[in-house]
């Protein structure tokens, strides 16, 4: 079992300024300069060590983006307001007028958007495949593309991207590669898998407390570099800077995310055995029947697990609402969006997180009215979970079949 992004993590060590063992927040918007002549080359980005003003960059933001950096194994990182704040910056850069996309058509409803319906105002135009597919991938690049966009696991449906075979078409028709790994964190490592620019929402499973709203762009030291460019640089001028205070709570959630998305893991994996023997239609990468199992169990860092995130089909809209709300009402979690949290969150993602998506093109994609999005929480008893979770069912009359025999021994 590899423990190596966790352990790039550990190996950090930052003072505080009075020798704290947590770093000094940087609880300022501008600072002072001795000489007139060090602000200047601080302004143009020549002056090592010197800060100017907190949308360029601040001390705690920087320790973040250095241990996220160190997370995903790449040079540096930039740490933003959003998940979005990261994603839109990062597509504005890469990307101009008469510029090509081609993306994954399983992705979060917001990237979806602004793919879709943002950018053609500037002339970038994006076409929406199954990434799972190489084939169709590669037969949709053409001479204007300048990037493949994917996530690791897909929101909501958890389709599996091939980012080693991705890479290879990147490097075959010199595009970059840029995957969202908000889902898989520790799970997968897609630099090492030839991934070009890594992107997360630190709202989620890196933060894991619900109580913040970040998001981070990991790659080369040259692209970070492009981004942050006072001139042109798309993270500089959209000005979706995190603020100091968040960057220190995130950082210090940071360094128990290792043994969180481990019981997340542990957690998702049991309940996605239940639910799959009980006859619910479960998607989850850690079960064989998922098809790209072995794909993803070969990208992986063994020692997280396939991840905290499965999915349930109930049949229609109206049984996924009553079973989240009757779950709620028995203390198993959330009726809430988002991911990542210490309880079990759930929601319909056709109309949630992924309502930004046509209904039409929701059903060529399989995401169905009745489809759950589990975000599993930590829960320290997840056999005594799953029979609560199987009573709601079986109340409600959504399991497929009913074992009277076992259901008496519980």
């Amino acid at each position: 079992m590899a423990f190596k992004p966790a352990n790039n993590i550990q190996d950090l060590q930052y003072f505080g300024e009075f020798g704290g063992v947590n770093p000094s927040i940087s609880d300022s918007s501008t600072y002072t300069f001795l000489s007139a002549k060090t602000m200047f080359d601080t302004f143009e980005g020549n002056a090592d060590g010197c800060y100017l003003y907190s949308r360029h960059s601040s001390p705690s933001n920087l320790y973040l983006g250095e241990a996220l950096a160190a997370m995903e194994g790449t040079e540096t990182a930039n740490v933003s307001a959003s998940g979005m704040g990261a994603i839109t910056p990062v597509i504005m850069q890469l990307c101009g007028a008469g510029d090509h996309i081609v993306s994954s058509r399983t992705i979060y409803g917001g990237t979806y958007a602004f793919l879709k319906n943002f950018t053609p105002k500037f002339n970038i135009s994006t076409s929406f495949v199954d990434i799972t597919k190489l084939d169709l991938v590669e037969a949709l690049i053409n001479d204007n593309t300048k990037m493949i966009y994917c996530e690791s696991v897909s929101n909501p449906l958890l389709e599996v991207a091939d980012i080693q075979g991705l890479a290879k078409l990147a490097t075959k028709y010199n595009l970059k590669l840029v995957v969202d790994n908000t889902f898989s964190p520790l799970s997968i490592s897609p630099a090492e898998l030839g991934a070009d620019v890594i992107i997360h929402s630190l709202t989620k499973f890196i933060n894991g407390s619900s109580d913040t709203v970040g998001g981070v762009v990991c790659s080369t030291q040259e692209f970070i570099d492009q981004l942050r460019n006072v001139n042109d640089g798309a993270s500089m001028l959209l000005g979706s800077t995190m603020d100091s205070l968040r960057a220190a709570s995130v950082l210090k959630n940071l360094r128990t995310l290792h043994i969180r998305m481990q019981q997340h893991s542990k957690n998702a994996m049991y309940l996605a055995q239940k639910f799959e023997a009980d006859g619910l239609k479960t998607v989850y990468p850690g079960l064989e029947s998922h098809p790209s199992h072995l794909l993803f169990k070969n990208m992986m860092n063994e020692a997280y697990g396939f991840g905290g995130m499965l999915t349930i089909d109930v049949g229609s809209l109206d049984k996924a609402n009553e079973l989240m709300e009757m779950m709620q009402d028995e203390n198993l979690g959330y009726l809430a969006v988002s991911l990542g949290f210490y309880k079990t969150l759930f929601s319909a993602p056709g109309s949630s997180t992924s309502s930004e998506i046509p209904e039409e093109e929701q059903k060529d994609m399989g995401l169905t009215d009745g489809l759950i999005r589990f975000s599993i929480g930590l829960d320290a008893n997840i056999e005594r979970t799953y029979n609560t979770m199987r009573t709601c069912m079986e109340t409600l009359n959504i399991l497929p079949h009913i074992n009277h025999t076992k259901l008496a021994k519980l």
